[in-house]
């Protein structure tokens, strides 16, 4: 499925659609580019709604991100979120995070050329990658499993892959179904 616009918008039908695509082949694991968390919500009443049964796990942007010592994910939301058995995470971006700052005074280098080239397929393939390995290396799913990695354009769902995750250090292990 393509939608003809990216954006928000997008999200209650491609909840719908990773529902689907979760009872077809069995899978357990979503994982979710959220930074408030909200997102995460659509998706667990959408699988609650089908009688789905998942494990959903949530990635913010890290610290930092809004400004210096901030979170855009509320303490409440994260509380409630984790009260209902979602694995948060908020880490520094796998394909990202201190490379942006040798970027800044060095030019390109081999992750941040990634994520631009994953980009080219769109930048929900690049946030659900990225996620992925975040997930992986949190031990928030199962090594070598499948799972859906749910990302966007910057706001809300319009892209959710399924994949087999590998952690960041052997990233080429990751595997795109």
């Amino acid at each position: 499925m393509v939608f003809a616009n990216k954006g928000w918008e997008n999200t209650p039908e491609a909840a719908r659609l990773a529902c689907d695509y979760a009872r077809e082949h069995g899978i357990k694991h979503v994982v979710i580019a959220s930074k408030t968390g909200y997102t995460t919500d659509i998706f667990m009443d959408t699988f609650a709604k089908a009688g789905v049964d998942a494990h959903f796990v949530n990635v913010t942007h890290c610290y930092g991100d809004l400004g210096p010592g901030q979170c855009e994910m509320t303490p409440e939301k994260r509380r409630e979120l984790t009260d209902k058995g979602v694995t948060v995470i908020t880490a520094t971006h796998a394909l990202s995070g201190a490379e942006r700052g040798i970027v800044n005074k060095y030019g390109v280098t081999p992750a941040i050329l990634m994520a631009d080239t994953l980009k080219m397929l769109g930048q929900g393939m690049k946030v659900g990658v990225e996620i992925s390995l975040m997930a992986m290396d949190n031990g928030a799913v199962p090594y070598g499993e499948e799972i859906l990695a749910v990302g966007g354009c910057g706001h809300g769902a319009d892209y959710v892959i399924s994949l087999i995750p590998g952690h960041s250090n052997n990233l080429f292990e990751t595997k795109v179904i």
